[in-house]
């Protein structure tokens, strides 16, 4: 066990030395162009195609996408070090202490038998120890940061944890068919008010189909379905179809217009089979 640490520790040592190398004088000009700011958003990204990794269960594929993981925060660390504003070892250490201090039960004398204790256990030193803001809303626990498609499904699960759902799926199916009546009569009065010259009714539109949106994550959660792991699926299946009706088409050599939609679609029932 130790040995594997100390390989650990030496292969997160080069890996770290490795970035500082790249964002050297004589390193690359590409990593020293980056900021926090500049790559942030691949982090987000990286995010999903491990996560589509796990899902395919790949072990290959998840070593590789684990790997880039890794790559960013080490590239974040490297960054704040070189302005001196944040060392590494303080946000290791940092996170360290904080994980032995919220797990008493482990490294301490306190006892915690069910996850659910160990939650509540987790929140109470947050507050109690740590000074956080205690929590007036069960929907506090849910981060503003999130997207939306990840936020709205949690706060409907803490919602849920209140009691505050329905019983069975039909009840938010039943919303959702709701929700969806509303939207579709919302675009067609926008649909007619944009005939007439009047286009005051699209912020009805969008908070109807917002709502739409919300009942249909509703309706995924009642079905212990993620639903940005649903669509993540959805839109790799389209893509993968659209590239494969693309390459058709040149095959072909017809041009992807709207006037060859009839030919596309063909193409589009090809590749699902």
């Amino acid at each position: 066990m130790n040995s594997n640490i100390a390989a650990i520790e030496q292969a997160f040592g080069k890996l770290y030395s490795i970035v500082q190398k790249l964002r050297a004088p004589d390193g690359c000009p590409w990593d020293r162009e980056q900021t926090p700011e500049t790559i942030r958003g691949n982090l987000i990204e990286e995010a999903y195609e491990l996560v589509e990794a796990i899902n395919e269960g790949n072990p290959e594929h998840i070593q590789e996408e684990l790997g880039d993981m890794f790559l960013l925060p080490v590239m974040f660390a490297v960054m704040y070090d070189e302005e001196g504003a944040i060392q590494t070892t303080q946000v290791l250490n940092g996170i360290t202490e904080k994980i032995i201090r919220r797990h008493p039960h482990v490294f301490g004398d306190a006892e915690a038998n069910t996850p659910d204790e160990v939650v509540k256990q987790w929140n109470a030193i947050k507050v109690s120890q740590e000074g956080k803001r205690e929590k007036t809303s069960m929907l506090d626990t849910v981060k503003r940061g999130l997207p939306p498609l990840e936020r709205a499904y949690k706060i409907q699960q803490a919602a849920a944890k209140a009691g505050f759902d329905w019983q069975s799926a039909d009840g938010a199916w039943e919303k959702m068919f709701e929700e969806l009546s509303e939207a579709r009569e919302a675009c067609i009065k926008l649909e007619c008010d944009t005939k007439n010259g009047n286009e005051n009714n699209q912020a009805q539109l969008e908070e109807e189909l917002g709502d739409l949106l919300f009942s249909l994550i509703n309706v995924a959660r009642k079905h212990h379905v993620d639903p940005s792991l649903a669509l993540q699926r959805t839109i790799d299946k389209f893509s993968y179809r659209f590239h494969y009706v693309e390459q058709r088409m040149k095959e072909k050599g017809i041009p992807m217009e709207q006037s060859n939609l009839h030919i596309m679609d063909q193409f589009w029932e090809e590749a699902k089979h």
